[in-house]
């Protein structure tokens, strides 16, 4: 049999929220046909999970099936250091496959196993969503006219039009959108026009219940990440996509509201220019008569806060963040209007590629092929647990510290630790330790802090061991920390 061809479709900041067939609040004002369209004819995933809820890790996990504290990149500021390491496209390309990167790269070095590549430059390696740099293979920064999402949609239309047709093809389409600042594509700029965007329940919540690691950060307190905070941004003369006006008489809460639809109408109207380019894609594929030999997914690094917990942004490990969409298209294995509710984490992705490719999966990839479970086989590996942690206490401006945990099919229990433990640009500061546990199937939005209660003293007991175990298993133990260790063992 052929081995199938690949196209890995990816945005920055895409909130599951935000894509129509999730089915979340937001899908009465707003759709994504193209996007669906993928979950309609496979499967939407609805526990897809980063391990690192940031950009730069989370896109070296993909790329390696490791977690950070393995392959180097644990902040925005690690680079990648593909020569030497597990290395999903070089061994794709090993394999036989025609390979090609366009888009948002961001792992702060050259691509290695790509025939070709053309990736944001400028700004950090998120690029501009006007006019952008590319780096291109064996050139320097090239400038391209008009407007960003629309650039990388046409660079890999090209590429699959004068591809070499007798081999497979691996093709990594990256969009910058629906990052922030959010500039929207002109096409879009009276999508929400008359159109209120509806608020999630926990717009202003109150954070009383949680642990004291997390509760004053956004309620006492307005950083840089809460809703609130975008008020001041938003009435910027000046702002991107035009000052936020009117609101001078509206009260502190009507006025977060006020920010909250601009928000949303500008962030989702970035999300429809991605949706346009989904649309474009399937459309090449289908006219080349590729489309069924081709696994087709859509994917973001990470989540993104769309106003619950009064957040926006990322980092935080509540869900909105730490869950990601992912959609897969593969007729030859996967049933139309599949819904798969098991535990994946991004470290399972190169394996997962890898094992459709009949490409060897390296022992050193932590992560393990989710195949037989996307294909809808019983009788499929299952994850009990994802483990993840965030290692950026309180750097780059924002007020979240640092933290582990694992989410089970039920439980999501997440440890602050609150110290920095290497040089991240972070301050030199602690913050308060604490335990947060959440049950899932009936707190789905994280509104109540169980940890410390005595009727779930069990609970949490038996998911420290899970956390125990699974620090052994990915060799992310504490004994490198001691002071974080002593924390561990000690903050009730």
């Amino acid at each position: 049999m052929r081995q199938p061809n690949i196209l890995y479709i990816m945005s920055d900041d895409h909130a599951a929220n935000a894509i129509s067939c999730y089915g979340s609040r937001l899908a009465a004002a707003f759709q994504t046909p193209n996007i669906d369209r993928i979950a309609n004819e496979g499967a939407c995933l609805s526990n897809f999970f980063s391990t690192n809820a940031i950009c730069t890790p989370a896109r070296a996990n993909i790329m390696t099936g490791q977690y950070g504290h393995i392959n180097g990149v644990r902040t925005l500021d690690d680079a990648w250091r593909p020569e030497g390491s597990t290395n999903l496209a070089a061994i794709l390309q090993e394999a036989g496959y025609d390979t090609a990167l366009f888009g948002k790269w961001h792992l702060h070095c050259e691509p290695v196993g790509f025939a070709e590549y053309k990736y944001l430059s400028g700004h950090g390696g998120q690029g501009t969503y006007r006019d952008p740099d590319f780096i291109e293979k064996g050139r320097g920064p090239v400038n391209y006219r008009g407007y960003v999402t629309d650039i990388i949609t046409g660079m890999a239309l090209d590429w699959l039009r004068a591809r070499d047709r007798r081999r497979p093809f691996f093709l990594m389409c990256h969009h910058k959108a629906p990052h922030d600042l959010w500039e929207y594509p002109e096409r879009h700029e009276h999508l929400f026009d008359g159109i209120d965007i509806p608020a999630p329940d926990s717009l202003f919540e109150d954070k009383s219940h949680r642990s004291i690691a997390s509760r004053d950060f956004g309620a006492s307190v307005t950083p840089r990440s809460t809703v609130r905070s975008l008020y001041e941004m938003f009435r910027d003369p000046d702002y991107v996509t035009g000052p936020l006006t009117g609101t001078e008489h509206l009260t502190f809460e009507e006025k977060g509201i006020a920010a909250y639809q601009k928000y949303l109408r500008d962030y989702l109207r970035t999300v429809a220019g991605i949706d346009d380019s989904v649309g474009a894609l399937l459309a090449e594929l289908e006219e080349q008569g590729t489309l069924d030999d081709t696994i087709v997914i859509y994917t973001s690094d990470q989540g993104m806060f769309l106003g619950e917990h009064d957040y926006w942004d990322k980092r935080w490990s509540y869900e909105e963040s730490l869950r990601s969409p992912f959609l897969v298209r593969y007729p030859r294995e996967i049933a139309p209007q599949s819904v798969r509710a098991g535990l994946i984490a991004n470290i399972d992705v190169a394996p997962t590629l890898l094992d459709y490719a009949g490409a060897e999966i390296p022992d050193e990839m932590q992560g393990f092929s989710c195949r037989g479970m996307l294909g809808g086989d019983p009788e499929a590996a299952r994850r009990e647990a994802v483990y993840f942690r965030y290692w950026m206490h309180l750097a780059h401006g924002l007020h979240v510290p640092a933290h582990y945990g694992i989410r089970t099919d039920r439980w999501k229990l997440i440890f602050y630790y609150g110290l920095p433990l290497d040089a991240t640009g972070a301050q030199e500061e602690k913050t308060p330790a604490g335990w947060e546990l959440y049950d899932m199937e009936t707190d789905p939005l994280e509104l109540h802090n169980l940890y410390g209660e005595s009727a779930h003293a069990g609970v949490a007991a038996e998911l420290r061991q899970t956390l125990d175990q699974a620090k052994q298993q990915y060799g992310d133990t504490d004994e490198q920390y001691p002071e974080l260790g002593e924390r561990y063992r000690t903050v009730e």
